[in-house]
């Protein structure tokens, strides 16, 4: 039996808020998060200084010692989100988490860099250093999974999704099938990323990081001609997933339906985009959504910033939707917030459909002619009366990903 799969709960820490009415309020400001930071000064040959990182981010006093000693910022972050995220669905405590019919689906990139620095340490220095029982913990790639599964007891599936920039896309999407195909009722789904300097080094060396460090409120520009590379942020982004029956018999409150998801790989090259393989993802969330294109009101683009992934994203777009589509990118305001950004993405782009306005690319100012002829969002935005929206995001290793969210309407 194909069951209908609803969200019931969000939340999300982004370098422009850690709310919807915060980041609401900054999209519309157009207010960027990016910083320069200072601290990076001190890393001889890394040319960018520019970074998107959380602000204010508190811990309640229940996170003691005890229950956060095997988490990194990654894992804090990932945890706590997700802990906002079941009291906004009014499961914060309820049997089901730890009934076996909850799982969690998370992902980041890589697990918390500090962790990693004292494995390093040992290997350069022979020396043990900091190492405890814990480090590993911190370091490992499934780290957030792991960490949010014990914090809340969760006895079900676990589904790492550690993807790089579509580990929080893809780990909404498993979730999606775990509910749909019976496997699961709930589902917790989401990525997070940690600011660090290493993020922005991998970029500098590809050539991909923006070094207009004097402005940092001028960059990233995606699809700009003037763009000169992607800026790293952090954040995370939790989705509570459940099924639909089971929503409402409890009578909880329902952001949007999941109705199509689709992921593959581009099989080419590790890290250029592939326009063909981008614009089958899509088309294969559609079927699997069972609409055509033009059910599509709005697509939230991956939009990195980087030449080659704009130029492919916006043909690939154009390919599927032809030219009238609206499309913006959150990247413009946040950086590149890589395992955490196509759950923040999603958050944001289920939020704007229903208020019914949608934010313009920031930094925008004249469309790169490469790019494909898009109706790209600028100015104050734009008031849509969307029923469907879709959100894109692409990963290293040719990983593509589609999501596709329905307005509900009760």
């Amino acid at each position: 039996m194909i069951r209908r799969v609803v969200v019931t709960g969000m939340a999300g820490f982004s370098p422009i808020g850690n709310d919807w009415n915060e980041i609401r309020a900054n999209l519309a400001a157009k207010r960027s998060g990016i910083r320069h930071m200072a601290d990076w000064d001190k890393y001889n040959g890394l040319l960018t200084r520019l970074g998107g990182p959380v602000q204010g981010f508190e811990l309640p006093t229940h996170y003691n010692r005890k229950n956060t000693r095997s988490m990194g910022r990654v894992s804090l972050l990932a945890t706590r989100a997700t802990e906002l995220a079941l009291s906004d669905a009014g499961l914060l405590g309820d049997p089901v988490i730890g009934s076996g019919r909850t799982g969690v689906s998370y992902g980041s990139s890589v697990g918390s860099t500090a962790a990693i620095a004292d494995f390093g340490n040992m290997l350069l220095n022979h020396d043990i250093g900091n190492l405890n029982a814990t480090t590993y913990l911190k370091m490992m790639g499934h780290t957030t999974l792991a960490n949010i599964a014990v914090f809340f007891q969760v006895r079900g599936r676990m589904l790492p999704a550690v993807s790089a920039c579509t580990s929080g896309s893809q780990a909404i999407g498993f979730s999606y099938e775990a509910i749909k195909f019976g496997q699961q009722d709930v589902m917790l789904a989401g990525g997070a990323e940690e600011l660090c300097p290493t993020m922005a080094a991998l970029f500098d060396a590809l050539y991909a990081a923006s070094t207009r460090n004097d402005e940092p409120e001028k960059t990233p520009r995606p699809f700009d001609r003037d763009r000169d590379g992607l800026v790293i942020g952090e954040g995370a982004c939790t989705l509570v997933l459940e099924e639909l029956e089971h929503a409402r018999r409890r009578g909880a409150k329902i952001y949007a339906e999941i109705t199509g998801f689709a992921t593959n790989a581009d099989g080419a090259h590790v890290t250029s985009p592939t326009a063909d393989t981008q614009m089958i993802v899509m088309r294969s969330a559609l079927e699997n959504a069972g609409i055509a294109a033009d059910r599509i009101d709005y697509v939230s683009a991956h939009g990195t910033a980087t030449e080659q992934g704009d130029i492919a994203e916006s043909h690939a777009t154009e390919a599927v939707f032809g030219c009238k589509v609206p499309v913006s990118t959150l990247k413009g305001y946040t950086g590149h917030t890589l395992g955490a950004c196509g759950a923040l993405e999603s958050m944001v782009a289920i939020s704007m459909m229903r208020e019914g306005w949608f934010h313009p690319n920031l930094n925008l100012e004249h469309i790169d002619p490469r790019c494909a002829d898009l109706d790209y969002l600028v100015g104050d935005g734009r008031s849509i009366a969307a029923e469907y929206v879709m959100n894109n995001n692409f990963a290293f290793g040719g990983i593509n990903t589609a999501l596709i969210f329905r307005r509900w309407i009760a």
